[in-house]
């Protein structure tokens, strides 16, 4: 193929790219109008958490959050209507699905249409569905991909634009400031984007920060970096510390919660049948490429970090739930979900890492694996769409 052949094949597989990613988000704004127009309480369609988060700031002026505000202005632009939320929430969606490749392309070195693929399938993908193991599609499992919880969605765009700056800034934090180190534009940068994603909802900083503080504490110790370069670095969550502190005062005070509790497994066991393999069917992609990782042995930075974020995350949702009246909410899954989203977001870099060194076994293996959770993706999504609850069955 020359090049003025590839070249045409790549802008006609961008815009394919460009016109799928609108089409989702359509997709998408017809499924958040819908759910946007539902009363509270239980509803047989469309059910999900948004006519309770427009609710709270519409009627009850509740801002704990930064989409509270962008809410509350958007419905008073639409004159009391929740249409403009609901496009809002579409584009924000749509662009996640952009950013991810963006960052994707990045973690894979400039391998701009396979980034683009993966950035298509991370989005869509959800937990491998063993009906005998967990009969809810979602709720019986841990997924990266949620679609009726708009703080999540938000916070999942926010997240995935700071990931693209820390990946930029992160290779050279420890040099000196005239060699391209960190200097007081990139801190700026990383700490008002994290702040940012915290504002919107603190979970990806509950998995983020203590998965930040254990690379830095490596690289201080294998003295790839000097105590001043680690502790400027460390000093980027400190904003989104103060910002978690104000938003825990609101979301988890006396009246939405009596505190916390360890109980293992005990998220995880609401409504899975068998709880510690739905736990494992949440990650067989991901597992599927950290055997062949460590088989070839080709880890790289992000993909380490990833893996820590997600452990974290599962270390969090396994053994702390809250008490009292948000004990059943399981509201620590929701750092667990964005750590497997990261984590999924890695895996499928490594994966197309072992296609391009045409290691077919591994490939094939995790490939198939990959396919079949993107289909019980497509079939989430498509049936959410129709109206049914993300409770569904089967």
């Amino acid at each position: 193929m020359n090049k003025n052949s590839k070249l045409t094949t790549e802008y006609i597989i961008m815009i394919a790219f460009f016109v799928i990613t609108v089409v989702y988000g359509g997709l998408c704004f017809y499924l958040y109008y819908h759910q946007s127009i539902q009363s509270l309480g239980y509803v047989p369609t469309f059910e999900s958490d948004l006519p309770y988060h427009i609710s709270m700031v519409v009627n009850d002026g509740w801002y704990y959050s930064l989409t509270a505000f962008i809410y509350l202005a958007l419905y008073k632009i639409a004159g009391g209507g929740t249409v403009l939320i609901a496009l809002f929430l579409a584009i924000v969606t749509a662009a996640t699905v952009i950013a991810t490749w963006k960052l994707l392309e990045l973690i894979m070195e400039g391998e701009r249409i396979p980034a683009m693929a993966g950035a298509l399938a991370v989005n869509l993908v959800m937990p491998f569905f063993v009906k005998w193991a967990g009969m809810y599609r979602y709720a019986s499992y841990q997924a990266p991909n949620v679609w009726h919880n708009s703080t999540y969605i938000c916070m999942r765009l926010a997240a995935v634009v700071f990931l693209i700056f820390y990946v930029k800034y992160e290779k050279d934090y420890a040099k000196d400031f005239a060699k391209g180190g960190m200097n007081v534009k990139k801190w700026l940068i990383l700490a008002v984007l994290l702040a940012v994603t915290t504002f919107i909802k603190p979970s990806f900083l509950t998995v983020f920060a203590p998965a930040l503080f254990i690379k830095l504490l490596v690289d201080l110790i294998r003295k790839k970096a000097s105590f001043v370069k680690v502790l400027i670095m460390g000093l980027t969550v400190v904003p989104s510390m103060g910002v978690m502190l104000w938003q825990n005062s609101i979301l988890f005070g006396d009246e939405a919660s009596n505190g916390y509790k360890i109980s293992f497994m005990e998220t995880f066991s609401f409504r899975a049948d068998h709880p510690k393999i739905t736990v494992i069917l949440s990650l067989v992609f991901p597992i599927a490429v950290f055997i062949c990782e460590v088989i070839t042995r080709q880890f790289d930075k992000t993909y380490l970090l990833s893996i820590v974020i997600a452990f974290i995350g599962f270390v969090l949702a396994a053994f702390l739930i809250e008490t009292g009246t948000r004990s059943r909410d399981g509201n620590f899954l929701w750092g667990y979900s964005i750590a497997l989203f990261v984590l999924y977001l890695t895996s499928f870099a490594g994966f197309f890492r072992f296609l391009r060194q045409k290691r077919w076994i591994m490939s094939a293996v995790c490939g198939s694996i990959f396919i079949y959770q993107i289909v019980c993706g497509a079939i989430f999504f498509t049936r959410l769409i129709s109206g049914e609850t993300y409770f569904m069955i089967g």
